[in-house]
């Protein structure tokens, strides 16, 4: 059984600097898109970067192109997602996902993932 979990998260002063962590484990294929998902109460959960396992291509909402970075570490088998420039916008709980799928393109598609962590709140005020 795939888990995953957050780490990282807290408050930031707009502007600064934020870096999760995503710990997996449970991997039974080398196939994999995983990737990070954000939800403020009263919306809905949206994509916000992943990277697939295969080719290392990537996907970022357009919201936080320029400002966050995911990357992997293969051997750590942790995802980050390194996030610069936080603005109050970006407050939110944030999760760590993964689909058995090569497919980058499927970020989108919150609903196309597997396995979810539970979460980690990353909170922009001053």
């Amino acid at each position: 059984q795939l888990r995953l979990v957050e780490s990282g998260g807290g408050l930031v002063q707009p502007g600064g600097p934020l870096r999760l962590s995503c710990a997996a484990s449970g991997f039974s294929s080398d196939t994999y898109v995983i990737g990070w998902f954000r939800q403020v109460p009263g919306k809905e959960r949206e994509a916000i970067s992943c990277i697939s396992s295969t080719d290392g291509s990537t996907y970022y909402a357009d919201s936080v192109k320029g400002r966050f970075a995911i990357s992997a570490d293969n051997s750590k088998d942790t995802v980050y997602l390194q996030m610069n420039s936080l603005k109050p916008e970006d407050t939110a709980v944030y999760y760590c996902a993964a689909a058995l799928s090569a497919a980058v393109t499927l970020c989108p598609i919150v609903n196309g993932m597997d396995y979810w962590g539970k979460g980690t709140q990353v909170t922009v005020s001053s």
